[in-house]
């Protein structure tokens, strides 16, 4: 256990009392809570370059905001943020833009996210009360080190010698908080930041292994998938031997993969204790090596609820808790007991209905379906998340919301969130300069226990041929962070090419009553359920 685990956790946690009690307090009147939020930001912003075009000091409500600015997306800010790549500030914010997060996005394989102060206060204050509820809950959670993996990281160095005069990426997952809370939140970490150095699955898995395990007080796991504890476990009979050598050593044979000046923290005081204790246990009594674990933080909607679900069946003293909605432009919904009140302290929301209109946070209906219009503090004015939900009810008076899925059509088995349009561009790619087949479409699959894609095409395919087709696809999937991420921990199994001769159009007519007129192009087949583009379309704003 680090020895200030405990004490960071509670100067972290007691720090964010004040913000889970304004939480508490917006719970019950969120269309005050809202517009108050809203205010102060078009205030601070007025000046930046996008406050002026849109005469922020003119908008005195909600209503004045929707009708000043328009709705957008990634393609309507790619300019701002090219923008700031270059070094220009206040654009889109009148806050200096710290960062640029990568994250996935509908239009494209990547798009950069500006981070500020004011972003980062918003994700504080919605982390806050979700972990001082969770401490009300499991008070023992305080008294020991944590596992955060919020979201895949990009490593900073890669990114120096490209030109951005801003950083891309965070240093850790700390960083995502800022402020005080950065500090504390790194004293109480399990794993060293450094992984995200490693390109090595295997040595990935190893070191990962080795912090955690050397942590016997370990409190909580957080991570994006459950396939990733899956995972994790899994390798441990691989490495099993040269852990308990490592850990009754204090040494790390993995430390090659880690840059020269982070080495020191993956070396340890020798444990002969914990060795044997875990040598006892065993490989595959992975609920035991963890005594004192109290909390298990994941995805469990649609795709991830069955890996949540066996998680929690092997775990039953602990709380196996399904995460909130969360983007890297922002924090939707916030964990609270058993529901997920729309966090209404951290940024300012709209919601678009099946028929099209615009609803504010107060004015859901529980059975209800909605797209996410966020706008944050770090310069996303009314920007459609593409996330869709459903009201479920409500905490006090604030929506308590479900994610459903993506709007159009998504494919998100580990996290990759493969879009069609991406997909399609990448098989432009991929055939450029060779005769390209009549038909082309990447599958999704997961049998359970593996995901993978299938690129299947309707024509006669050599093996060798097969194999050169799935290596340069999956080189330009991985253009997407997040699918790079999901090939490179395991998550997802290499990709596969399947030839189908026959016309891939006539096949999906042999599934069901469907007429072959009907069967429209697709190059995206995925496999949990997706909601169609025509439920959301993207229309002007009233």
């Amino acid at each position: 256990m680090k020895p200030l685990a405990a004490i960071a956790n509670a100067l972290w946690i007691g720090g964010g009392v004040p913000a889970s009690r304004r939480f508490a307090r917006a719970l019950r009147a969120p269309a005050d809570a809202q517009a108050r939020w809203l205010g102060a930001q078009l205030q601070q912003h007025a000046s930046c370059e996008f406050g002026q075009a849109h005469d922020f000091p003119a908008l005195r409500s909600p209503t004045d905001f929707a009708r000043a600015v328009p709705l957008s997306d990634a393609t309507d800010i790619a300019s701002w943020i090219s923008r700031m790549q270059l070094g220009e500030q206040r654009l889109l914010t009148a806050d200096l833009v710290t960062h640029l997060a990568p994250t996935s996005g509908s239009s494209g394989a990547r798009k950069l996210i500006p981070f500020t102060t004011g972003l980062q206060a918003g994700f504080s204050a919605a982390v806050s009360a979700w972990m001082v509820d969770l401490t009300r809950q499991r008070p023992a959670l305080i008294g020991g080190p944590s596992y955060w993996s919020i979201s895949p990281l990009t490593d900073v160095d890669e990114h120096a010698a490209s030109g951005d005069a801003v950083r891309v990426g965070f240093a850790d997952d700390a960083e995502y908080l800022g402020g005080w809370a950065t500090a504390f939140v790194r004293q109480a970490l399990a794993v060293p930041s450094s992984v995200r150095h490693v390109r090595c699955q295997s040595d990935f898995w190893a070191l990962t292994l080795l912090a955690l395990l050397r942590q016997r007080d370990l409190r909580l796991l957080s991570m994006w998938h459950p396939s990733f504890l899956q995972l994790l476990v899994s390798s441990a009979i691989q490495h099993w031997p040269a852990l308990l050598t490592a850990i009754e050593s204090g040494e790390c044979p993995w430390e090659s993969a880690i840059p020269m000046a982070s080495r020191r923290d993956w070396r340890a005081p020798r444990d002969a204790t914990r060795a044997a204790e875990l040598r006892r246990i065993g490989a595959d009594d992975w609920p035991r090596w963890w005594p004192a674990l109290q909390v298990v933080s994941c995805w469990g909607d649609q795709a991830a609820a069955a890996g949540r679900a066996a998680i929690a069946r092997r775990l039953p003293g602990v709380l196996v808790q399904s995460k909130g909605l969360l983007a890297t432009e922002g924090v939707v919904t916030v964990p609270i007991g058993t529901a997920y009140p729309l966090a209404v302290t951290s940024h300012f929301f709209e919601f678009l209905d099946r028929a099209g209109d615009l609803r504010l946070a107060h004015e859901l209906h529980a059975g209800d379906e909605y797209e996410v219009i966020i706008t944050n503090g770090g310069g996303l004015w009314r920007y459609r998340l593409g996330d869709i939900v459903e009201c479920r009810g409500h905490l006090e008076a604030t929506p308590s919301l479900r994610f459903l899925g993506r709007g159009g059509n998504v494919s998100d088995l580990r996290g990759e969130k493969l879009t069609e349009s991406f997909v399609a561009a990448c098989l432009v790619t991929l055939w450029a300069g060779r005769e390209a087949p009549a038909e082309a479409e990447l599958h999704a699959a997961d049998d359970g226990v593996q995901a993978w894609y299938e690129l299947r095409l309707d024509a006669e395919c050599s093996a060798d041929m097969s194999t050169e087709i799935a290596v340069r696809l999956d080189t330009l999937l991985r253009v997407n962070p997040h699918y790079a991420l999901a090939r490179r921990l395991g998550q997802l199994s290499a990709l596969r090419v399947a030839s189908e001769p026959e016309s891939l159009a006539v096949r999906r007519t042999a599934a069901g009553p469907v007429r072959l007129g009907d069967v429209k192009p697709r190059t995206l087949v995925p496999v949990a359920r997706v909601l169609p583009t025509a439920l959301f379309s993207r229309g002007q704003s009233p």
